[in-house]
């Protein structure tokens, strides 16, 4: 997605992607715009722990890298109920001192932030380990950002703005979704705006990532489907997205497979290790492909309802999720061949509309059958806020990828839309 600097995202963006596109046999042909002369970016850890046992594989990995003393940054429910013990565990039997940082909430804020790199400072430590999902994963990021670079997080907001590397963070996941334990993003509510903001940078990228699917079998259904969903998104708009290469589309319409054919039971049976097993492996796909590729409106609106509902942003996407991709299918119909493909319908041919109405319905079926909200109105989302949220929409770097760049009346009809589905 240095690519969304992109010459300002190309000036035509609909006949760009008209011009380099050739459908054919799914999957094995190129739908990108052109590399131009600096070629393809693409971002990950230095290092990720994939699998059952992975977490302890991080302790030696801390230890050869010779960290004296972690600030944890989590949740207060993660300490209270134990979890959080599974990482002091490691960091005690490997000699490293810790202090917790336990203030996160979902949707962390730039109070938080502030928080916890006061603490960091306090107690000297040198490394951050993040526990937890994407909540605890953004703010340590911020924290780690704003402690190596100084200042606040708000310096930081958008694109490629910091110029330090942050501290040191091992990012230790417990929910299939949000893929921030890898990813170059940081998502942070600016409490005097009521807005989210996207701090987007590759120096925001954790050292280390864990992914240990044990982690993820406590998890309630409610998280289990807001989760999953939002890694589903991350494929579908990573695939779309006009930032998107091979590499992005091999990683995200995988991820889309095992989504369609995991969650399901992934929230019935959440002891299910097969399934537990293949999300974590999804998420992780999902983001190995968005964040290089971008994300798009979906992203863009939902960052929106939860700076200023405080809603939860798996949930958010998911109900945006349908009405954002018909209008986007709209300028690249013969993208949701491969995407049907990916969900398992074989009797597509290369019927582009015939694509399109069966991903939409999976997606509304899926949506349902995890217990996802209807739509925006069951949410209590206020119609007459829908300006409000269009107008900072519009302003979110996540929307610059999207294959169909909207007017603010358009999206404030996807708002409504997605409020009457």
């Amino acid at each position: 997605m240095l690519q969304i600097e992109l010459d300002v995202l190309h000036d035509t963006i609909e006949g760009s992607l008209a011009d380099h596109t050739t459908q054919g046999q799914h999957g094995v042909n190129y739908h990108h715009t052109p590399a131009g002369t600096n070629g393809y970016a693409f971002f990950m850890p230095s290092l990720n722990l994939i699998g059952e046992g992975s977490l302890k594989g991080a302790g030696a990995q801390i230890q050869e890298l010779g960290y004296k003393k972690a600030l944890i940054v989590t949740d207060r429910v993660l300490v209270k109920v134990g979890a959080a013990k599974a990482v002091t565990d490691v960091l005690d039997s490997i000699g490293v001192e810790y202090a917790i940082y336990d203030g996160t909430e979902p949707n962390p804020t730039d109070k938080q932030v502030e928080a916890g790199v006061a603490m960091f400072k306090e107690n000297n430590c040198d490394f951050i380990v993040s526990f937890g999902g994407g909540s605890p994963h953004d703010c340590a990021k911020a924290i780690g950002v704003v402690a190596g670079n100084g200042g606040t997080i708000h310096e930081y907001e958008g694109l490629n703005k910091i110029k330090k590397p942050m501290v040191p963070l091992v990012a230790v996941n417990t929910t299939a979704g949000t893929a921030a334990e890898i990813t170059r993003f940081a998502i942070i509510t600016d409490t005097s705006r009521h807005v989210k903001m996207a701090i987007i940078d590759w120096k925001v990228t954790p050292s280390i990532s864990v992914d240990d699917p044990v982690l993820m079998v406590g998890m309630p259904k409610s998280l289990t489907a807001a989760t999953g969903m939002d890694a589903l998104t991350h494929a579908i708009e990573a695939y779309v997205s006009i930032g998107s290469n091979p590499v992005t589309d091999a990683a995200a319409l995988h991820a889309m497979r095992l989504i369609t054919t995991y969650l399901r039971d992934a929230v019935t049976d959440g002891k299910n290790m097969k399934a537990r097993d293949m999300m974590a492996y999804a998420e992780f796909l999902a983001g190995m492909a968005f964040n290089s590729a971008g994300l798009g409106y979906v992203h863009a609106m939902a960052h929106q309802l939860g700076g200023l509902y405080n809603l939860p942003h798996g949930v958010c996407n998911a109900v945006l999720l349908p009405v954002i991709q018909e209008y986007n299918a709209k300028v690249v119909p013969h993208l949701f061949i491969d995407i049907a493909d990916a969900f398992g319908f074989k009797d597509i041919g290369e019927n582009g509309a015939l694509a399109v109405e069966r991903v939409l319905a999976e997606i509304r079926s899926l949506s349902k059958d995890v217990g996802i909200p209807k739509n925006l109105e069951v949410l209590k989302v206020k119609p007459e806020d829908y300006e409000t949220l269009a107008e900072n929409a519009m302003k979110d770097a996540c929307g610059f990828t999207n294959p169909r760049q909207p007017t603010k009346e358009e999206v404030v009809e996807l708002f409504r839309q997605a409020y009457e589905q």
